[in-house]
C-alpha cells in the first residue's frame, strides 16, 4: 500500500532505530530521565524558549497549554479549522472548562484584525477572553503557513488585551523549512509552542510542549493530572533527538512531492479546484464522476489510501515513507482514472 492517509503514519527508519536502542532513560516522573530531559532542553533552545515538557501526542500538548493559560470559564479564540476545536475531542470544554470563539480566516489564518474584534469587553455576561491559538501549518487549511508579520502583529494585540499566545506547531517545521524561517525567531513571539516530533519529523510518538519555566512547571503538574507521565520513555526521547538532528531539512522533499501530486490532479476534469499547495498536505474538490468518498475506494483499489475530509473534500499527505517511485505510481494511477 502506498499510504498517504496522514504523516502520522510513518515509521522510525533503522538508524533512528539504532540510536533508540542506545539511549539512556530513568523515571522521567522523577525528572530522571536523561533522555528525555535532552529532548526537552534541545527543543526549548531550538525556539529560544526557557523548558519544555515531552508528552505522547499533540493533543496533550495543545491542551496542556489551553488548561495552564486558562481558567474555567475563560475563552479561546481560535480559528473555525483550527485543530484545537476540530480533532481534539471537545478537549477546550473538558479539560479546561473554556468557551470557544470561532473566527472564519483564510484557509485556517486568522488576521490581526479578527483577533481584536473577537475580544470580550469587561461584561459579566461574557466569558473572559483569554488566549489566542493559532495553527502553522493548518490541516484542514492543505498545510497552509502564515505570513511571519501576522503572528508579529497579533501578539502586540494579545499582549495590550492580557491574553496568551498559543501556537499549535504540529506541522511548524514544513512551515519554517517552506519559508526558510528561524525558529529561535517564534520563541520571541509566542508564550507557548506544541511541537510534534511523529509527523513529517518521523518519530513514532510524541510533542514537546515549549514556554517558560513557570509556564512548564505548572504543565508538568498538568500532565500528571492528565495521566502524561510516562517513567521510562527515553526510548521515545532519544527517536524525537534523532528527528532533530537528521529529518527536518528533508521535509522539502515531501513539499516537491506534494506538488507533483497537485499537478496530476489538476490535470483530472473531476477534480473542480486543489487548494494551494505550500508544503506536504494536497486537498482537492472533488465532482462529476466522483464523490469525495468514491474517489478515495477508487484509489485504494489501486493500492493507494488517502482520506476524505468531507463529502467533496480528499487528502494527501507526503511524508518520508512516501518513495519517489510510489509518488510516480500515484500519479499514473491517477492519470488513468
Amino acid at each position: 500500500m502506498i499510504d498517504f492517509r496522514s504523516d502520522t503514519v510513518t515509521k522510525p527508519t533503522a538508524a533512528m532505530l539504532d540510536f533508540m536502542h542506545t539511549a539512556p532513560i530513568g523515571d522521567d516522573v522523577f525528572g530522571e530521565d536523561p533522555s528525555i530531559n535532552s529532548l526537552e532542553q534541545k527543543t526549548a533552545d531550538l525556539f529560544g524558549m526557557e523548558a519544555g515538557l515531552f508528552c505522547p501526542s499533540g493533543t496533550m500538548t495543545n491542551q496542556l497549554a489551553i488548561k495552564t493559560h486558562t481558567q474555567a470559564g475563560d475563552e479561546v479564540i481560535c480559528d473555525e479549522l483550527s485543530h484545537i476545536y476540530q480533532y481534539e475531542g471537545g478537549g477546550i470544554a473538558f479539560n479546561a472548562g473554556c468557551s470557544v470563539r470561532l473566527l472564519q480566516g483564510n484557509r485556517g489564518r486568522i488576521t490581526v484584525e479578527q483577533v481584536q474584534a473577537a475580544i470580550n469587553p469587561d461584561d459579566v455576561h461574557k466569558p473572559i477572553s483569554k488566549l489566542v491559538s493559532l495553527e502553522n501549518t493548518c490541516n484542514r487549511g492543505g498545510g497552509s503557513c502564515y505570513n511571519f508579520n501576522d503572528f508579529q502583529f497579533i501578539r502586540e494585540v494579545a499582549t495590550a488585551n492580557n491574553l496568551g499566545l498559543h501556537l499549535d506547531g504540529a506541522r511548524l517545521f514544513n512551515a519554517i523549512v517552506y519559508k526558510n524561517e528561524n525558529p529561535l525567531e517564534y520563541g520571541k513571539v509566542f508564550d507557548s509552542i506544541s511541537i510534534c516530533l511523529s509527523k513529517g519529523l518521523g518519530a513514532p510518538v510524541g510533542s514537546v510542549l515549549l514556554g517558560n519555566k513557570d509556564f512548564i512547571k505548572k504543565a508538568r503538574r498538568w500532565r500528571k493530572v492528565f495521566g502524561g507521565g510516562m517513567r521510562q520513555a527515553g526510548f521515545l526521547a532519544a527517536a524525537g533527538i534523532y528527528a532533530l538532528d537528521h529529518h527536518i531539512d528533508r521535509l522539502k522533499d515531501d513539499h516537491a512531492n506534494a506538488l507533483l501530486i497537485r499537478d496530476a490532479l489538476e490535470r483530472k476534469d473531476f477534480v473542480q479546484n486543489v487548494f494551494e499547495v505550500e508544503t506536504n498536505i494536497v486537498i482537492a474538490s472533488i465532482h462529476g464522476k466522483y464523490t469525495a468518498s468514491s474517489f478515495v475506494q477508487a484509489l485504494k483499489e489501486k493500492n493507494i489510501l488517502v482520506i476524505a475530509m468531507s463529502p467533496i473534500l480528499v487528502r494527501f499527505v507526503l511524508h518520508l515513507d512516501i518513495t519517489e517511485t510510489q509518488v510516480e505510481e500515484t500519479i499514473e494511477v491517477i492519470k488513468n482514472l
